[in-house]
């Protein structure tokens, strides 16, 4: 019998602009190995190298087995277990960030859908697990992490693209096509009728498909993108409150404070003092035998 394993890693950022790693690791499971029911507070995607398992999500449960990958999104209640007599072996990554809702868009996996059988396993398989080998604290590690991270997830586009009968989602392009908006524009005064005329469909038929996408609605998702560009202006700029406040499209200083303390839990003026003590853990990866 194989030795039981788990290796992981986990960073200490999460206000990287575009796409930030939270965690990422492969494990070797105990026979009846269980996470959950929980939830996540990012997006994160097993890929089973070996044995089997069942993945819950939305009330379904999926039997899964090697090469097949499946998707957890932020706050949905999940849980997944190892066979009991084919337990499985896999690897993982987390990750958020301003661009991670488009991305997940072009994926192979739907609202309802959540899983998918990986044609080119290889390639998959490769770079998921050379992000877990470019592990570390420096910015340079950093760097691979996450390079290695896009090209896994262009992979994933490429599986979603050989999809020859998938139908098209045009509720996920509409969805991509107010994201894009929003990037390019969220320093302006835009709101979310201007978002809809982008995008060229009502305002209520844009909220619906941001819920039934990202399980967000227009206005949070806008909100939240400024705020994380706030954070990332606050550690990397010498801009004062108040300009950081316009430049990302908020021109009340004391309303954009307002917003920021409700988001992050602190008021802008003290966010860096938090992210230093936040950024102080020990960021080794673990090994752990047996679990």
């Amino acid at each position: 019998m194989n030795e039981r394993y788990k290796l992981s890693f986990k960073t200490s950022g999460m206000d990287n602009v575009e796409l930030s790693i939270f965690n990422c690791g492969t494990q070797s499971c105990e026979a009846g190995h269980t996470w959950g029911p929980g939830a996540r507070d990012h997006y994160l995607i097993h890929y089973i190298l070996r044995g089997c398992g069942t993945y819950t999500v939305g009330g379904r449960t999926y039997r899964l087995g090697a090469g097949d990958i499946f998707l957890a999104r932020p706050s949905q209640i999940i849980s997944y277990r190892a066979d009991d007599a084919d337990p499985w072996e896999y690897y993982w990554v987390g990750f958020n960030g301003s661009s991670a809702n488009k991305l997940i868009l072009q994926l192979p996996f739907e609202e309802g859908r959540p899983v998918h059988h990986c044609q080119n396993a290889e390639r998959i398989k490769d770079a998921l697990y050379h992000i877990f080998l470019s592990r570390g604290a420096s910015p340079r590690d950093e760097m691979l992490m996450v390079g290695y991270l896009y090209l896994f997830i262009a992979e994933l586009m490429q599986e979603a693209l050989d999809q020859e009968k998938r139908p098209a989602n045009v509720s996920a392009q509409y969805v991509f096509n107010a994201l894009k908006y929003i990037q390019f524009n969220y320093f302006h005064d835009i709101s979310i009728d201007d978002i809809a005329k982008a995008v060229g469909i009502s305002r209520s038929h844009l909220y619906r498909v941001f819920m039934n996408n990202i399980g967000q609605s227009p206005i949070d998702y806008l909100t939240g993108y400024r705020i994380n560009e706030a954070c990332y202006l606050l550690k990397t700029s010498q801009l004062s409150i108040a300009e950081i406040a316009v430049s990302v499209g908020f021109f009340d200083q004391f309303y954009f404070s307002r917003v920021f303390k409700k988001h992050k839990g602190v008021p802008p003026s003290k966010y860096l003092a938090v992210c230093c003590r936040a950024d102080s853990p020990e960021k080794a990866p673990l090994k752990e035998t047996g679990l």
